[in-house]
C-alpha cells in the first residue's frame, strides 16, 4: 500500500498549479511559501510558469523541495483579485508574485509581504513604486514597458503594410485607463511621425467585438493594430479568428496570438521577465529586501512572423523585416 503523505499531497496539488485548499501550505508546510496570484489562468500561462520555477530553480529554491507554491486565479474575473491577494496574506505567505492588473490587488493588501511583480507598464507611472533604482517599502520587479514598444510596433507594421493611409487600432478601454493613455498617446504619436492616420476603436467585452470589427471594416483600414491587456490575451482566439475573417493584416502585442494565428508580433519577453522574478524572489527569500532591488528592465525583445498567415492574406513579408524576426512561424 503507497501511504501518501501530506506534504507529497501538497506539492503534488502546487507542481499542477492548484492552489491548496484550506491554505494547507502556507499554514502547516515549514518550507517558505511563495503566493502566485495572477488574473488569468494556469492553461493561459504555462510557459510562464515554467520560466517562473526555472528562475526560482535557479536560485536555488525547487518546488516541493525547499518551497511551496500557492496559486491563486482570477479567470479573467479582475474584480476577484482582491480577495485572493487577501487570501494570500491571511495565509501569511513569505513572497507574493504579481503580473498585470494583480498587482494592485496585491500592493494594496499588504506594506509588508514582499512583493514582486512583472508588467507591461512603466511601474512609476502605474504608482507601483516611486524609485526604479530604489523601489522602497516591499515591492519590486520587473517591467516589459509594453507602452515604450508602441512606436517600434507601428513601424515595424507600416513597414509590412506600406499604402494604406489609415490604420484601425484595437484598445481595451480598462486598459487604456491609468498607464493605458500614455500607451494610447504612444500609438498617436507614432502614427503622425509616419504620416498614418490612426482610428482608434474600443472594446472592452466579447459583447463589443462585432461592433467594433464593423467601425474598423468600415473606415476602410487597411491594417490594425491590437492593443495589449490580460482580457486580450484571454481572448486571442476569438480575436486572431475575426481579424481572419476580415482579411486584415494585424500587429499583436505578445507572441501567444502569433503562436494563435496571429500575422506578428513585437514585444519584451514576458517569459523571460517571469524568470527573472522568480530569481528576485529566491533572492528575497534568502534574505534581500524588495525595497533596496532595483526594478529590472527589458533584456530580450522578440519580434515574430506567421508566413502561413501572411500568405493567406496575400502579403509578401519584405526579406528586411524576415532578417530581424527572432521566430518566423512557417
Amino acid at each position: 500500500m503507497t501511504v501518501i503523505t501530506r506534504r507529497k499531497f501538497v506539492a503534488a496539488l502546487s507542481g499542477a498549479g492548484v492552489a491548496c485548499p484550506l491554505g494547507v501550505a502556507a499554514q502547516q508546510s515549514p518550507l517558505p511559501v511563495v503566493g502566485y496570484l495572477d488574473s488569468t489562468n494556469a492553461a493561459a500561462r504555462a510557459k510562464r510558469m515554467a520560466a517562473f520555477r526555472d528562475g526560482l530553480n535557479k536560485a536555488g529554491f525547487v518546488e516541493g523541495r525547499n518551497v511551496v507554491i500557492e496559486f491563486r486565479w482570477a479567470d479573467n474575473q479582475l474584480d476577484r483579485l482582491p480577495a485572493l491577494a487577501a487570501d494570500l496574506v491571511r495565509r501569511r505567505v513569505a513572497v507574493i508574485f504579481a503580473a498585470g492588473p494583480s498587482i494592485k490587488a496585491a500592493k494594496d493588501a499588504t506594506t509588508t509581504i514582499p512583493t514582486v511583480f512583472i508588467t507591461g507598464g512603466d511601474p512609476i507611472e502605474l504608482g507601483i513604486v516611486t524609485s526604479l533604482n530604489r523601489p522602497g517599502g516591499n515591492v519590486t520587479g520587473v517591467s516589459f514597458n509594453s507602452t515604450a514598444l508602441n512606436p517600434k510596433r507601428l513601424e515595424l507594421l507600416h513597414e509590412l503594410i506600406p499604402k494604406p493611409a489609415l490604420i484601425a487600432a484595437l484598445m481595451d478601454p480598462v486598459s487604456i485607463s491609468g498607464a493605458g493613455e500614455a500607451s494610447l498617446r504612444a500609438v498617436q504619436a507614432a502614427a503622425g511621425a509616419l504620416g498614418r492616420q490612426i482610428l482608434i476603436v474600443k472594446a472592452s467585452s466579447e459583447r463589443d467585438f462585432d461592433a467594433a470589427f464593423a467601425t474598423i471594416v468600415q473606415s476602410g483600414a487597411g491594417a490594425l493594430f491590437v492593443g495589449t491587456g490580460p482580457f486580450y490575451l484571454s481572448q486571442r482566439r476569438r480575436l486572431v479568428a475575426l481579424v481572419a475573417h476580415y482579411v486584415l493584416p494585424a500587429s499583436y502585442g505578445t507572441r501567444e496570438s502569433v503562436e494563435a494565428g496571429g500575422l506578428m508580433s513585437y514585444a519584451a519577453s514576458d517569459v523571460d521577465a517571469a524568470r527573472r522574478a522568480g530569481a528576485y524572489i529566491g533572492r528575497i527569500l534568502k534574505g534581500e529586501k524588495p525595497g533596496e532591488m532595483p526594478v529590472e528592465m527589458p533584456t530580450k525583445y522578440e519580434l515574430v512572423i506567421n508566413l502561413a498567415t501572411a500568405k493567406a492574406l496575400g502579403l509578401t513579408v519584405p526579406p528586411t523585416l524576415l532578417a530581424i524576426a527572432d521566430e518566423v512561424v512557417e
